[in-house]
C-alpha cells in the first residue's frame, strides 16, 4: 500500500501534499465527552497512534461493524512546533473498543485500522491565531461543537508532553480529542466540518445555545470540508 498524504495550503495559496509518518491521538481531552462515554477522567494524558495507512478520503459507515465519528482539532508538525492546523474525523469501532477496554487491552484494533482517519486541508498557523472553534454538521444539522478552551490539555502542553518520549517529525499530525456529540455514521449522509480561529468563548456559548449559528457570529469558516458517507 502506498503512503497516504494530506493537503497543506501554503501561504502562497499553492497546495502541497504532505505524507505524515504517523498520526498521534489524544484521548479523553474533553470532560463532557468523557461523561458521554461513561469513562473516568484519566490521571495522565491518554495517547494512542494511528499509522499512515489509516489516512483516507473515504468516509465509511461500516467496516466489520458500524463506525462512529469523532470530530477533532488537528495540528501538523513543522520546524519543531505545531505549524499548521486542520480538522479530522477519528473513526472508531465503538463496540470493539468497549470490549477491549473491559479486558484492559490496547485500542489499536478499534482505532488504528485502515480508513480510520480523515482530514481537511491544513493551513499554516500565523501569529495571533488562537482560540480555535470547530463544528460538525450531518445533513446540515449541527452535531458537534468544540472550542479550544474546552480542552483539558492545550496545544502547547500536548506538544511538550509528546516531545518528552516521542520524535515528532515534520508532517506528523496530532489529533487533540473530541467534544461531546459522537455517534454512528449512517450511509448517504453529508458530513461537513468547519473551523474558525480567534473565536471568543462567549460567542461559542451563544452558538452552543442555538441562539445564533457560528457562521452568523464568526463569518465564513477558514476551513470547510465535506464527505458523503458510504
Amino acid at each position: 500500500m502506498s503512503q497516504q498524504s494530506v493537503t497543506l495550503i501554503q501561504a502562497s495559496g499553492q497546495q502541497k501534499n504532505i505524507t505524515p509518518s504517523k498520526v498521534i491521538c489524544i484521548g479523553r481531552n474533553y470532560a463532557e465527552h468523557i461523561d458521554e462515554l461513561g469513562n473516568e477522567v484519566p490521571d495522565d494524558m491518554v495517547v494512542f497512534l494511528k499509522p499512515n495507512s489509516a489516512i483516507t478520503e473515504i468516509l465509511l459507515s461500516y467496516k466489520g461493524e458500524v463506525l462512529h465519528y469523532e470530530t477533532e482539532l488537528c495540528f501538523m508538525v513543522a520546524d519543531g512546533q505545531f505549524g499548521a492546523v486542520g480538522l479530522g474525523l477519528d473513526m472508531t469501532k465503538r463496540d470493539l473498543q468497549g470490549k477491549l477496554k473491559k479486558q484492559g487491552l490496547p485500542w489499536e484494533r478499534a482505532k488504528a485500522f485502515d480508513s480510520s482517519a480523515l482530514f481537511s486541508q491544513f493551513i499554516p498557523i500565523t501569529p495571533g491565531m488562537d482560540n480555535w472553534c470547530f463544528q460538525l454538521t450531518i445533513d446540515n444539522v449541527v452535531t458537534q461543537l468544540g472550542h479550544q478552551q474546552l480542552m483539558m490539555y492545550q496545544p502547547r502542553a500536548i506538544f511538550n508532553a509528546l516531545s518528552e518520549f516521542m520524535t515528532l517529525n515534520d508532517g506528523d499530525i496530532v489529533m487533540t480529542g473530541t467534544p461531546k456529540g459522537v455517534g454512528a455514521v449512517t450511509a448517504d449522509t453529508q458530513f461537513t466540518i468547519s473551523l474558525w480561529p480567534n473565536v471568543p468563548f462567549s460567542q461559542f456559548e451563544t452558538a452552543l445555545s442555538g441562539a445564533h449559528s457560528l457562521e452568523q457570529l464568526c463569518g465564513k469558516p477558514m476551513i470547510l470540508k465535506q464527505w458523503l458517507a458510504q
